[in-house]
């Protein structure tokens, strides 16, 4: 193949940069099933994902706890059927610190030793109101998880802001406030534009937080889903990413060629950052988070594959 002209000649060279690379570090983000159908569903993607063998896989918390007694049981699974690290989701919603703390001390004796602590939202859109004998912040939570055990603790970033602050600023202070607690690692609400992500790490290195800030990739695979989702976290979506979906409504294969693409060029254009670590938001789903796993270099271990095609 002859490369003719200057562009396909770079585009050529971060092809090739972005494959000799050394592999990136991965985690993965799931939602507890509702459903037996959606529980086969999960175990068949955990099976695919497994031997990627990530830094540890995490499991959600609905809004209002309501989905504390399955994500619990997801949980108690992963732990005991397969080899993968989980992480818990735990948020300071709808429970005293009681609960919590004995929710906190459930988990690890059953060995999980990594929280993701959020503040959470309340069901059906309400206002967010503390618990009145619970913890009002996701700091209080960290500060409270770190009196009940050793655990390793993630909480969220957001590198256009948290919906409900009222300035940069103040949303910077909260970040810093739940790492001063105790936590030691940040992940990022899903952005679109590298720019985001790294203007905000920078703000944060100079308002003095310096643990990891994994950037949270959430591959595309409906477009309708994502403007909701979105709309609910005060992402921006680039008009770019619309015009490449737009007419793929009803072509599924091509639209999960195009959110590979995306998704491997986001983390291409990091990775050139200096960013070596990722949290894919899977939605549960295995094949487009592997292949883009597979362009990062991320790739499985063919003798521990036993997953059923999905």
């Amino acid at each position: 193949m002859r490369l003719s002209s200057l562009p396909q000649r770079i585009a050529y060279q971060r092809l090739k940069d972005l494959f000799t690379q050394a592999p990136s570090r991965v985690s993965f983000e799931f939602f507890p099933p509702k459903t037996e159908e959606a529980e086969e569903k999960l175990w068949a993607t955990l099976k695919w994902l497994a031997p990627l063998q990530p830094a540890f896989v995490s499991v959600t918390y609905g809004a209002g706890g309501t989905t504390r007694e399955r994500t619990h049981a997801t949980i108690a699974r992963l732990l005991k059927e397969t080899p993968l690290t989980p992480a818990a989701h735990l948020t300071c919603v709808g429970a005293s610190r009681d609960e919590i703390d004995a929710i906190a001390r459930d988990y690890w004796e059953l060995g999980v030793r990594h929280i993701v602590a959020l503040r959470g939202d309340c069901p059906d859109g309400q206002p967010y109101c503390p618990h009145p004998d619970g913890y009002a912040y996701a700091c209080d939570l960290v500060e409270g998880l770190r009196r009940v055990a050793d655990f390793e603790i993630s909480v969220a970033a957001y590198p256009e802001v948290h919906p409900q602050a009222f300035s940069r600023q103040q949303d910077l202070d909260f970040l810093k406030r739940k790492i001063d607690a105790g936590a030691t690692r940040a992940i990022t609400q899903f952005f679109f534009d590298a720019e985001i992500y790294l203007r905000f790490r920078d703000m944060a290195l100079r308002n003095g937080i310096t643990v990891p800030i994994v950037p949270g990739i959430l591959p595309v695979t409906n477009f309708a889903q994502l403007k909701r989702f979105a709309t609910m976290a005060s992402a921006s979506v680039p008009g770019w990413i619309a015009h490449l979906f737009d007419g793929l409504d009803d072509n599924p294969e091509l639209r999960n060629l195009v959110s590979a693409s995306i998704a491997a060029e986001q983390c291409r254009l990091l990775r050139g950052e200096g960013v070596e670590e990722f949290h894919f938001y899977t939605l549960n789903r295995a094949r487009l988070t592997m292949a883009i796993c597979h362009i990062l270099g991320v790739r499985a271990d063919r003798s521990q594959h036993h997953g059923e095609e999905i």
